[in-house]
């Protein structure tokens, strides 16, 4: 038996993720494909835009054959947790092969030489990152600077050779940027699963359709637009049907506007009121939030009505958009710095929930519960009994986060959602 496994948000799905789970397969000659997904929440810090019942449904009807949550403190962290996490699972499994991921790049061996770097933070490199970060620079820049300054002067191994200008894009783009985290999580572990990447063509952050292939982004874009403008709902899913497997549009059409889309300002009223009951505690103790991330959110909390303009309000050169919606996020569904050390120190996940599988996946579950390191959850009734009081704790954390996001949807379109005790596995046939 052979396994590829695929990490993933789907948020939402396009023929790009079909065309991804398809090749790495093919790739990998794999008879399964198994998927680890975000949740309710994805990695920039926002609400997916469709439940993650409808993407698991989805992502089987793709070709996935097991899909897997990642724990919404993985799922909405920096890249390099959320990396970590998710590999955290996949190497517990004690089934997957390989690793198979998209890149602007497509270059392996500059992807494993700068995760290498990243990972084993020489000390030349290390006291560049913080001297950037003490003249102001965010750490992705800190760090982005600092490794060009290192590689300037220490060259590539063997005989790998690459120009600044690829350096520097490769550390620029977003799918880049994971795909080092992935390698060097799998590193981190000694973990016996292969990388493998795919050469992704169309931007992550674009907002132009272009079939067959575009991004989330620009479907999601799509989405609002047209939600904002109060145009029909048949509308808004004819644009972007070229760029939509027909199982995905299926779904997605028959909730639109009855389940999704849903989006960051949704929760406005939720992240206000949580950020006026908390302005006297030390918002510090959330995370991703600094001390002067703090002073900055305390200082606006009149200054906008909506989720969105908050962060454009507190927005300044040492932080991101992303950054300070991930910050907020984290303040909201009570995400914690010393939850994630503990966290950290106990191997990251401890457990690997089922959102899904095939019917014809079956030999690949009982393979699972003979080798993994991991108990596997297929029944919240079930899960007290096999998780640690730290796994009870972040599945407790996941229960919190996804009756916030039920809520939204109820209160947006009136359509009440299963609970996660009363919401089984989807089972495709």
């Amino acid at each position: 038996m052979k396994v590829v496994a695929l990490i993933t948000e789907y948020n939402p799905f396009h023929s790009g993720h079909s065309y991804h789970i398809q090749k790495a397969k093919e790739l990998a000659g794999a008879d399964y494909c198994v998927v680890v997904m975000s949740g309710h929440y994805v990695q920039r810090g926002e609400p997916a835009c469709m439940d993650k019942y409808l993407r698991t449904d989805i992502a089987l009807r793709s070709g996935a054959d097991l899909v897997l949550e990642l724990p919404v403190p993985f799922a909405t962290g920096s890249a390099e947790f959320f990396a970590a996490g998710a590999v955290s699972i996949l190497d517990r499994l004690g089934v997957v092969d390989e690793l198979c991921f998209g890149s602007e790049s497509g270059n392996l061996p500059l992807i494993s030489s700068v995760a290498s770097i990243f990972s084993n933070e020489p000390e030349a490199f290390s006291v560049a990152v913080k001297q950037f970060l003490a003249d102001g620079a965010s750490y992705p820049a800190a760090r982005g600077q600092a490794l060009i300054g290192y590689l300037t002067d220490h060259p590539l191994p063997g005989n790998l050779s690459a120009s600044m200008e690829e350096i520097q894009s490769l550390i620029s783009a977003p799918n880049n940027i994971l795909g080092i985290e992935y390698v060097k999580a799998l590193s981190r572990r000694h973990s016996s699963i292969r990388p493998a990447t795919l050469l992704r063509t169309s931007s992550y952050l674009s907002k132009t359709l272009s079939a067959p292939h575009c991004s989330s982004s620009a479907i999601r874009h799509v989405f609002q637009s047209r939600n904002s403008d109060s145009q029909p709902t048949t509308q808004a899913m004819k644009t972007v049907r070229s760029c939509v497997p027909k199982e995905a549009y299926a779904v997605m059409s028959e909730n639109f506007n009855s389940r999704l889309p849903i989006f960051v300002d949704d929760f406005s009223s939720m992240l206000l009121y949580k950020l006026l009951s908390a302005r006297n505690s030390d918002l510090t103790d959330y995370l991703d939030v600094s001390p002067d991330l703090e002073n900055r959110i305390k200082g606006n909390l009149t200054g906008a009505s909506t989720f969105s303009a908050f962060i454009d309000t507190v927005k300044c050169r040492q932080y991101t958009r992303t950054r300070i919606s991930r910050a907020l996020l984290h303040i909201l569904l009570d995400i914690k710095v010393e939850d994630f050390v503990c966290y950290k120190e106990n191997g990251f996940v401890p457990y690997a929930r089922v959102l899904g599988f095939r019917k014809s996946a079956e030999s690949l579950l009982k393979s699972i519960k003979h080798n993994s390191a991991l108990p596997l959850i297929t029944k919240m009734a079930d899960a007290e009994r096999k998780l640690t009081p730290m796994g009870a704790d972040m599945l407790g954390q996941e229960i919190f986060a996804a009756s916030l996001y039920q809520s939204v949807v109820f209160h947006k379109y009136g359509c009440r959602m299963k609970n996660e005790y009363t919401h089984g596995v989807i089972i495709l046939d």
